[in-house]
């Protein structure tokens, strides 16, 4: 038997090293902003947005079954039945990413001349797509590696692709870049893709090392696309559209005279306000990463009252968790954007989307609670109406409103997904939700809010809201005795559970 962490101490594990990859991933940002500049950021992110969508759909939601299917088969005691579960993605994986990648380097061309609009970014795209394969089987090994709980193995190997990412990049920029946009797109891409590589045959060896049991062959086919299929539509096409979108934003904010730069308002927003505005999300990505396989397992073993006991507590950790960093951002927009970017619409922005915060916290623990109870058709059709919904908007507000029409796009599309997949969370596990809680937690925030913007200093500012909203909270009975009691024991917690 091998032991295993309880979900809180791997998903602490996580947590640090996402805050530390997240923490590494952003001054790589500042540094790129600095050499580059917004116009050249916001290149960097047109080409990343084509290879996102190639990667996508070379991945065709392979991770997350994988993540799926091999936590089904611990859950009901089977295995020695991975093996043929992970041979199983790779051959799917290897069929559509090899498809995806072919796709790539044939039209690059004319998705950097008619989608990006700069001919000199295909290199990157082809680069994109010869290690477009790797990354993809990649994606399969780090769902294997999650679903069996080795936080601890898959923490040091992408701590150390991250690194190796970060290094590569640099050496290339300093040696081959210069201000070349253009080659700054091939360095980014060459260092995360050879790191990549790296991380795919490190995790390979250490699962071959181990000597796996290898049941007799039985269908997997029909359960790996049942699972598989329905995440790869949902996952192509949110992707695609986002793809479209970001393609859509500097033209058709050219059209608006009060614009001046297009694509530099696009980076400003995408590339500075963006990562500040999810770096937090990184402590509760680690949770959600594990909610998946854990509610998976559950399922399998029937445990309604361990699923009930992981919606309530996962639901109410992001929404006090966004709550938190939704004020200390809006309080901290203009110094952050100012010391880490130099700009001061950055910190416009910041501020402007901050309070969206325990909204989109809170979208990410319900998305990945419910693709661990098998809701993956459920998130196809929501994804399919509300990335609809998002073109339509920007297509018909940027003209005339600008970035203001990016925020209410943005706003009310994420609101929509939001509501949508939390009523089927709630339909599916019996689950009834306080209305109240909500509303108290947020009534707290505003007047923590209110009273800390009445003190100089930003520092004072911080301290305050955090103090007041502590104690608001516990008046108001958001956080009660039960709250702390369980912090409590999982801190004091000694003992590991042990997996079959």
């Amino acid at each position: 038997m091998r032991k295993r962490l309880p979900i809180f101490y791997s998903a602490l594990l996580l947590t640090g090293v996402n805050l530390l990859l997240r923490l590494a991933g952003t001054s790589f940002q500042v540094y790129l902003s600095g050499r580059i500049g917004p116009a050249g950021i916001g290149l960097l992110q047109l080409v990343l947005s084509v290879g996102s969508f190639a990667m996508v759909a070379g991945i065709a939601g392979v991770r997350t079954a994988a993540m799926y299917l091999t936590a089904e088969e611990l859950g009901r005691k089977r295995p020695e039945n991975v093996a043929r579960i992970l041979s199983a993605c790779f051959a799917y994986s290897i069929l559509c990413s090899g498809g995806a990648a072919l796709f790539l380097y044939t039209m690059a061309p004319r998705l950097a001349e008619n989608w990006i609009g700069n001919p000199d970014t295909v290199p990157a795209l082809r680069l994109l797509a010869a290690f477009l394969p790797g990354s993809c089987l990649c994606a399969v090994m780090t769902g294997y590696f999650t679903a069996e709980n080795r936080i601890g193995t898959l923490a040091a190997v992408e701590v150390c692709e991250q690194l190796c990412s970060m290094a590569l990049t640099l050496l290339a920029l300093k040696i081959w870049a210069g201000e070349d946009t253009g080659r700054a797109c091939q360095c980014v891409i060459l260092g995360s893709s050879l790191s990549g590589c790296l991380t795919l045959c490190t995790l390979v060896v250490i699962r071959n090392r181990e000597h796996p049991k290898i049941s007799s062959p039985f269908p997997i086919g029909g359960r790996l696309l049942r699972a598989a299929v329905p995440l790869a539509l949902a996952d192509v096409l949110k992707s695609g559209i986002n793809t479209v979108e970001n393609l859509l934003v500097p033209r058709r904010l050219a059209r608006n005279p009060a614009v001046f730069d297009p694509l530099a308002s696009f980076g400003t927003v995408s590339g500075m306000v963006f990562p500040i505005l999810m770096f937090p999300a990184c402590i509760l990505f680690g949770l959600a990463e594990l909610l998946i396989p854990e509610l998976a397992r559950c399922a399998a073993a029937e445990s309604k009252t361990r699923i009930s006991y992981l919606t309530r507590r996962g639901l109410k950790i992001a929404m006090l968790y966004g709550i938190v960093f939704s004020g200390l951002i809006y309080l901290l927009a203009d110094t952050l954007c100012l010391r880490f970017f130099g700009s001061a619409d950055a910190g416009r922005y910041l501020r402007l989307y901050a309070p969206l915060i325990p909204m989109l916290y809170c979208d990410a623990i319900t998305d990945a609670m419910t693709k661990g109870l098998g809701q993956q058709k459920a998130c196809v059709r929501y994804n399919i109406l509300t990335s609809a919904m998002d073109v339509t908007f920007l297509y018909l507000l940027l003209p005339k409103y600008g970035m203001e029409g990016y925020f209410f796009s943005f706003l009310v599309t994420h609101l929509v997904n939001f509501i949508l997949s939390l009523r089927r969370l709630l339909r599916i596990t019996g689950e009834r939700l306080p209305a109240h809680v909500p509303m108290l937690a947020l009534s707290a925030a505003l007047a923590a809010l209110w009273g800390a913007r009445r003190l100089g200093t930003i520092s004072a500012q911080c301290v305050v809201f955090l103090i007041l909203l502590f104690c608001l909270l516990t008046l108001m009975q958001v956080c009660g005795k039960e709250d702390f009691l369980w912090f409590a024991r999982l801190v004091t917690r000694k003992q590991y559970q042990t997996a079959g």
